[in-house]
């Protein structure tokens, strides 16, 4: 009866210690967690959310594109510190809204006039051109198009649904400097987009 009556004794000490209860919350949390994040890469294999807080993103800056009198888009650059780091290997979102109808043709050969205005040479961009091709959609007024460069990859959204993948690091680096290399064709632009207030 003393053996039985101590063994109880003990269990009902060790359930309500803190180290009972603390180990007791700890294991469901860091498997919510875990849970949270294969929800998180399983959202983002179709879509991104409305707002990109919910990917911890933080907005760096925002500009907008015209020639002449007409607005031709929206530029919005995300980094989860909210400030944007060159070279560095943090993950971004750049989000383009567009104003005006244009054709994927079009979308493409403009890409490849400011990889052209940017010294680079064919070899280092033609490769992309087929997969290009094969991803980007011809774009209508009010439409978005979306990369989230993550790790090594960058993901491609229209309308914030996935349309592919390009698996390269070069690419990601060769698409964003369009907008983000000190050589862009549009330094005022990339001044708004990276957070630099013009003096």
């Amino acid at each position: 009866m003393l053996t039985r009556r101590f063994i109880f004794i003990c269990f009902i000490a060790a359930t309500l210690s803190p180290f009972g209860i603390n180990a007791a919350e700890e294991k469901p949390l860091a498997n919510k967690d875990i849970e949270t994040q294969k929800q998180l890469a399983r959202l983002l294999q179709d879509q991104l959310p409305e707002e990109l807080e919910t990917l911890a993103f933080n907005k760096v800056g925002s500009a907008q594109f015209s020639v002449l009198f007409w607005d031709i888009y929206n530029s919005h650059l995300f980094t989860k510190s909210g400030r944007y780091e060159e070279n560095s290997d943090q993950d971004v979102i750049f989000k383009i809204e567009y104003l005006k109808d244009i054709s994927a043709d079009e979308l493409i050969k403009r890409t490849v006039e400011q990889w052209q205005h940017l010294k680079y040479k064919k070899s280092d961009y033609e490769a992309f051109i087929p997969r290009l091709k094969s991803l980007w959609p011809n774009i209508s007024a009010g439409d978005s198009l979306t990369l989230y460069r993550n790790n090594q990859s960058t993901e491609f959204y229209f309308n914030n649904m996935n349309i592919g993948v390009i698996d390269n690091e070069e690419f990601y680096k060769l698409f964003l400097a369009i907008w983000l290399s000190p050589d862009t064709s549009e330094p005022e632009l990339r001044q708004s987009l990276i957070g630099v207030v013009s003096k």
